[in-house]
Order: C-alpha cells, then sequence, then structure tokens
C-alpha cells in the first residue's frame, strides 16, 4: 500500500501529473515557515512518533481536506512572543494561498490557523 495521498491527478497531453499531499504540504509549509512571526508548525501526536524514528516530516502541522471539491487546510502553528495574532494569520491565510495559486493553479477555499502555542525569546525552537 501507498503511504503518499494522490491530492490532485491532472489530465495533460502527453499522460497524467500526479501530486501528492506530501507535496503540497512542502509547499505549504515553506510559505507559512517564511513569515516574520512564525516560530514554526506544531506536529501533532502522530507527526510527532515519525518525527521520532528519524524522518524527515515536511507535514507536521498541516491538515488537507477536500469538501465538495474545495480545498481546505488546517494550519498548527506556534508563534513568536510579541506577534499580533490577527495580523499574523491573515498574512499567513494570504500567503498560502498565493503560493498554492502560484505554484500549482489551485485555489484553496479556506485556511484555518490554530494558534498552539508561543515561542518566547529565552526558549529555543
Amino acid at each position: 500500500m501507498d503511504w503518499r495521498t494522490l491530492m490532485i491527478n491532472w489530465k495533460v497531453t502527453n499522460g497524467n501529473v500526479y501530486i501528492y499531499d506530501e507535496v503540497l504540504k512542502a509547499i505549504i509549509a515553506a510559505s507559512v515557515e517564511e513569515i516574520k512571526g512564525v516560530a514554526g508548525l506544531s506536529p501533532g501526536f502522530m507527526e510527532e512518533i515519525i518525527e521520532g524514528l528519524g524522518k524527515r516530516n515536511h507535514s507536521k502541522g498541516i491538515k488537507i481536506s477536500d469538501k465538495n471539491q474545495q480545498m481546505i487546510i488546517d494550519l498548527y502553528v506556534i508563534i513568536e512572543y510579541g506577534t499580533k495574532i490577527p495580523d499574523l494569520s491573515w498574512e499567513i491565510q494570504q500567503n498560502v494561498k498565493r503560493s498554492m495559486e502560484n505554484i500549482l493553479n489551485i485555489k484553496t477555499s479556506k485556511v484555518n490557523i490554530n494558534i498552539q502555542g508561543v515561542l518566547f525569546p529565552n526558549d529555543s525552537k
């Protein structure tokens, strides 16, 4: 059984293009982590186990679902102390939507931001 989940299948002139969820999550992670004020994405329980096994995990803190052929992205974010949460959340949403449209030509219906923690200046990532 393939561990990847097929998210997108495009039919093109010479065949098909398949894009798996891990590719989408890597693009989303890059677009989130480049924003000032984001300390990182927060892994869930299963993601912590995967990281504990020493496997690189681009998908931590990202959940992608499809409802009525509309892509919904849930992000679990750790922010830096002093960051204005409403401004940061809006910037994350816009950057993720822009990345998905520019790189993959995919419209995203929702980008939900879940603040999971705060990184204080004396803490380490």
